[in-house]
């Protein structure tokens, strides 16, 4: 399984999520990918991000968590997920 964070340079929200996960002290790796460089993935997520999403070895998406989310809500979304 994958965690991501879709996020862009400059976003003081994807700043803002990012620094509530390594609150959360969880250990599983947050692949952090910017959306600015991928027409689909811009398109999708454009006007949403941050999103966290929860995804299999391939990309399918399990479950995303969309913004705005405090550190309740990550910290129950990543438990629902067994993230570490």
């Amino acid at each position: 399984m994958a965690l991501v964070l879709y996020s862009t340079e400059g976003c003081h929200l994807c700043e803002e999520a990012m620094a509530l996960y390594q609150a959360a002290g969880k250990t599983a790796a947050l692949n952090v990918i910017d959306i600015a460089f991928d027409d689909t993935l811009f398109s999708h997520y454009g006007v949403t991000i941050p999103v966290i999403s929860f995804q299999t070895q391939d990309g399918s998406v399990i479950e995303e968590l969309n913004w705005p989310f405090d550190s309740f809500a990550l910290t129950t979304w990543l438990v629902k997920h067994g993230i570490d």
